[in-house]
């Protein structure tokens, strides 16, 4: 069939008004011994250049053939190619040979097959996992199906291999009683790396929302206008120390600066505890306090502050 000016499998599956997924893609790399395989998958899915560059007879790492290669081998240029009269090694995807009635390029420019069958138009090539996995697809375990989501990778596994060991003379005895040489490796936690993984995960339109085992205090201790009172400074400066000495992690905020920039400050670093004194509480008897992720603060005796947030720590 003319298929002018259909390249891509987007326009090709305009053009003849079908998914997709009734299509497929032929992707020529370069072999081992100066030759090339075919990788085949299905139009609407991507290959895994991990996986492809681990089958045998293909080039590690994974190298897409060069032009003048793919036409030797196909002869015609990238977007045409097609699996009927290919000659060469051809392995394609599960997804792909479970196809049938497919279409595929003809190794023609502006032509492509439609109604294509393995076996009847084309051998049947090797299977092989090659494509990323969709959102969808069935569980590996069979029970459900896969889910996507982002992620940030916060560690690294490394094959060392005998690289260190052997020049090391690192060796150790066998089940024979025979020397041999270790294999190494060895692993890393990127300590930025969690930290942007819990923030990443922990936080809301105000700010950070630490988790409390990385929190860098614990709490945060907000006297409003201890520069005008006295009594607020003295209450303040009595409850950091007892709060210190109890083995609670502070951030005393002490600046003369007004109680709403004060609140909105300790949101958006995230501090799970926050503990204000204020006349207006003192005058009741009263400490206000607020965990990061409550909606509604709560009050309490000020002479009760330890064991009240130890008590808030624990939950």
């Amino acid at each position: 069939m003319s298929t002018p000016g259909a390249k891509t499998i987007d326009d090709l599956s305009r053009f003849l008004k079908i998914e997709p997924s009734r299509c497929i893609k032929t992707l020529i790399v370069e072999g081992t011994d100066d030759t090339v395989v075919a990788l085949v998958i299905r139009g609407d899915h991507e290959l895994n250049a991990v996986k492809a560059q681990k089958l045998p007879g293909v080039v590690s790492p994974l190298k897409m053939a060069t032009a003048e290669s793919v036409r030797k081998a196909t002869g015609t240029e990238p977007g045409y190619i097609g699996v009927i009269g290919l000659r060469c090694k051809v392995y394609a995807d599960h997804s792909a040979l479970a196809l049938a009635d497919f279409v595929s390029g003809a190794n023609e420019k502006d032509m492509h097959y439609t109604g294509t069958n393995w076996e009847r138009d084309a051998p049947s090539p090797s299977a092989a996992d090659i494509r990323n996995v969709v959102e969808g697809d069935p569980s590996p375990s069979g029970k459900g199906h896969l889910k996507t989501t982002r992620g940030i990778e916060v560690g690294h596994i490394f094959q060392l291999g005998q690289k260190y060991s052997t020049p090391m003379k690192a060796s150790v005895l066998d089940e024979a009683g025979k020397d041999v040489t270790l294999y190494m490796g060895c692993y890393g936690i990127g300590v930025t790396r969690i930290v942007a993984a819990a923030i990443e995960q922990n936080h809301d339109e105000k700010g950070i929302i630490w988790p409390e085992p990385i929190a860098p205090y614990e709490v945060v201790l907000v006297p409003l206008n201890q520069h005008k009172s006295p009594r607020v400074r003295e209450v303040a400066d009595r409850l950091y120390a007892e709060l210190t000495e109890a083995g609670i992690e502070v951030l005393y905020d002490d600046r003369d600066a007004r109680p709403g920039v004060k609140f909105a400050d300790a949101e958006l670093i995230g501090i799970p505890h926050r503990l204000v004194v204020g006349e207006r509480g003192l005058d009741a008897g009263k400490l206000e306090y607020r965990g990061r992720r409550d909606p509604e603060s709560t009050e309490f005796p000020v002479d009760n502050a330890v064991e009240f947030i130890r008590s808030r720590m624990a939950r």
